[in-house]
């Protein structure tokens, strides 16, 4: 079993800066992809930003020249440093990601239990 715990959320005013942190823990060979998701109230869960563990990224256009995705490899971590937030970012941010427990094994999909974001104008 794998277990993603985030952290790093909190209040900050427009224009202002977070990064959150998702460390995984638990029984894993490796990580594959992983991702930052964040769901709104009364919206749908959206990818906000992913990351191979190659180091490849891709962003959603909302994210794109404000967000950055990264992930250190050896402390099986990521992390998303924001900046220039909006009202707009408010949101449970999420952490997920692809691990498997053996080598040439299926990767298996696991969320965290999010860490709130709230953006004040």
């Amino acid at each position: 079993q794998v277990q993603l715990v985030e952290s790093g959320g909190g209040l900050v005013q427009a224009g202002g800066s977070l990064r959150l942190s998702c460390a995984a823990s638990g029984s894993f060979f490796s990580l594959g992809a992983m991702s930052w998701y964040r769901q709104a109230p009364g919206k749908q869960r959206e990818r906000v930003a992913v990351i191979t563990s190659g180091g490849n990224t891709n962003y959603a256009e909302s994210a794109k020249g404000r967000f950055t995705i990264s992930r250190d490899n050896a402390k099986n971590a990521m992390y998303l440093q924001m900046n220039s937030l909006k009202p707009e970012d408010t949101a449970v941010y999420y952490c997920n990601a692809d691990a498997r427990r053996n080598y040439g094994s299926t990767y298996h999909n696991y969320w965290g239990q999010g860490t709130q974001v709230t953006v004040s104008s």
